[in-house]
């Protein structure tokens, strides 16, 4: 029986370069959707969340059929992995890697290399993998394709130059002589000659992007009369068969109800082997997993049987017990605090899930198939310190657990720092910035109160746009995008990426704004409102409930006022015509998530419920915050 050919390879980009799009257009040419009819676009973006941002957030893969391509006329099978984007999601992208041989990275043909591409591209160099540059999106009107190639090749360089491995090094340098390769991903269209600027690849079809891969890209290393070692590098679940674990067969064969032995590692304990038995495994075809009777080396799977499986963990032959390295990711850079929900309005806000055991339990969940999240203890028993890549990250978690029905007290965004050489670290971005020209000026302002040091600038030729890169702490840029896209008034794009630890920059002042705080519970009214309109703008609008300590609203001054948003208009026996007139009120701005989450306080925090967000303070009682900032005031005397 002759074995099918395998090309593992992963789909690496800068967010919205059109990763997914392509995906899609290669599983559609190679009939992985069959008779499924109308088929949704992104159909790899398959969370409510990834939907409505337009970003991938989980790397998931897929395996493409191409039947006869293989050598001898054999089959071959290319599994894809789509992988995130966006540098929070870069332990997804660590764990994407683990699983190929090779890597496509997708440029775009008008914006060229961004941060993320430098991230992924930078992962890709440090674990030793081909990669082929794909310019996509070539029939965008804007498209500078020559520049684009010849920025993504000095980056490789760049890159290449940087890598402490001289062997890794040595290979990357080579990368250059790999082809180039010229895509729309809308049109499901590739080519290896160059299109022209805003033109479609002159080509059927994806056929010489499968071609490149199967001919440039190595196949994979693996001896399939070896003792077995399968390696977990992603997690599952199954209504029918529980907890799935994916697994990359590096030797041997995975066979079903096959004796295995797992090994599992136990931060405390250390390395642990078990023996079990594979109940069921799944082989990928196209968009859906199909049972299997075995899967050689060289292939991925998914298998099911073992409870408490985790991503990092070996399958290995019994007799012959060997674990695989174990998966490493980054070290985190922001923290938040997340707990149950401690206001008086707990358990009025839509969700069913209010303890701290069920809280608990839910971190302890997203720990198993999330490798670069860390969860601690606080000194309160009912909240915990999430420790995470980024603010999004965090904010996914978050939004995740509130769809769940959880009602949670989230804390101000911190960052994570540590101790070097006696000195306080904390980490920085690397940051590039897209505006205007028109907004320079207050950009460069805003910059510098974060303490962010200017790197580069560029003009674009026959554009208005110039491009700012900086390296900045990361807790300058904590609640920084709210202000930028309102300082460019929405036309500026920033971008980041991790840039390392160095030492405390020192003070970073927070929020031009106070909060407006509400001094007691009640009916929020429009009296009340009209009142205080120039005040500040306001988060609420008039009926709805509100408690002491909740922040209504933004004060125009960089100070808190404690405000009575309650307070009705006396009633008197004296009208006139016009007493009575129609109260007109600006709407009130209501938050998302992400922006509560930036606009809180280092002495605030957001009230998370499935109906219904709120900012309030710490400290509920007015009177107690009073006292403790005379107490601060003292000290400092």
């Amino acid at each position: 029986m002759s074995h099918p050919e395998f090309r593992n390879v992963a789909i690496v980009a800068h967010v919205d370069h059109g990763k997914t799009t392509l995906v899609n257009a290669m599983l559609e040419q190679s009939g992985a959707f069959g008779d499924h009819g109308e088929v949704a676009d992104r159909v790899m973006d398959s969370g409510d969340l990834e939907k409505e941002k337009g970003i991938t957030i989980l790397a998931k893969n897929t395996a493409i059929h191409r039947k006869g391509l293989g050598k001898d006329g054999t089959d071959l099978i290319i599994n894809v992995i789509d992988t995130p984007g966006h540098a929070d999601f870069g332990g997804e992208v660590e764990r994407g890697l683990s699983m190929v041989d090779g890597v496509v990275l997708l440029v775009d043909a008008a914006e060229g290399p961004l941060p993320q591409t430098r991230f992924v591209l930078g992962k890709a160099l440090a674990a030793k993998l081909p990669v082929i540059i794909l310019v996509n999106k070539t029939d965008r009107p804007d498209a500078r394709i020559d520049e684009v190639v010849e920025e993504s090749q000095d980056l490789l360089l760049e890159l290449a130059s940087g890598l402490e491995d001289p062997e890794a090094a040595e290979a990357a340098e080579q990368l250059l002589d790999l082809p180039v390769l010229y895509a729309s991903g809308r049109e499901g269209k590739a080519s290896t000659e160059n299109p022209g600027n805003g033109n479609a690849p002159d080509s059927a079809d994806l056929q010489p992007l499968f071609d490149v891969i199967y001919n440039v890209l190595p196949e994979p290393t693996a001896t399939i009369d070896a003792p077995l070692q399968a390696h977990v590098t992603n997690l599952d679940s199954s209504s029918f068969l529980g907890r799935l674990g994916l697994v990359r067969v590096h030797a041997g064969t995975l066979r079903k109800g096959q004796q295995v032995a797992w090994i599992h590692y136990d931060p405390e304990g250390g390395e642990h082997v078990k023996t079990v038995k594979i109940a069921e495994l799944l082989r990928t075809d196209g968009v859906d997993r199909v049972p299997a009777e075995e899967v050689i080396a060289g292939d991925i799977a998914a298998v099911s049987g073992i409870d408490e499986i985790m991503i990092g963990d070996t399958l290995a032959d019994v007799e012959n017990p060997v674990a695989l390295p174990r998966i490493t990711v980054d070290e985190p850079a922001i923290s938040m605090t997340i707990g149950v929900n401690t206001s008086p309005m707990a358990g009025r806000g839509g969700g069913d899930k209010l303890t701290a055991r069920l809280v608990k339990s839910r971190l302890e969940q997203e720990l198993i198939g999330n490798v670069s999240l860390r969860v601690n203890p606080t000194e309160r028993p009912d909240t915990w310190e999430v420790q995470g890549r980024g603010e999004m990250a965090l904010s996914v978690l978050v939004e995740t657990m509130r769809r769940e029905g959880f009602e949670l007290t989230v804390g101000k965004p911190q960052v994570v720092t540590k101790t070097v050489d006696g000195k306080l670290n904390e980490p920085y971005e690397h940051t590039v910035i897209d505006i205007p020209s028109d907004y320079q000026g207050p950009v460069t302002q805003l910059m510098a109160g974060r303490k962010g040091q200017m790197l580069a600038m560029d003009t674009n030729p026959g554009s208005n746009w110039i491009r700012m890169e900086y390296r900045v702490p990361a807790r300058g840029l904590i609640g920084f995008r709210t202000t930028f896209m309102t300082e460019t008034r929405g036309t500026g794009i920033v971008n980041s990426y991790s840039d390392g630890f160095d030492v405390w920059a020192g003070e970073i002042k927070g929020r031009p704004s106070g909060s407006l705080v509400a001094d007691r519970s009640g009916q929020v009214t429009a009296y009340a409102l009209q009142q205080l309109a120039d005040r500040g703008s306001f988060f609420v609008e008039p009926g709805a409930e509100t408690y002491e300590g909740m922040v209504v609203g933004a004060n125009n001054r960089d100070e808190d006022m404690d405000v009575n948003i309650t307070k009705e208009k006396k009633l008197t026996n004296m009208r006139s015509a016009t007493a009575d007139a129609t109260v007109t009120l600006s709407k009130a701005h209501t938050l998302s998530l992400d922006e509560a989450m930036e606009f809180c306080g280092n002495d605030e925090c957001v009230e998370v419920c499935p109906d219904v967000l709120r900012v309030r303070k710490l400290v509920l009682s007015a009177t107690e915050r009073g006292r403790a900032r005379a107490r601060e005031k003292a000290r400092n005397k």
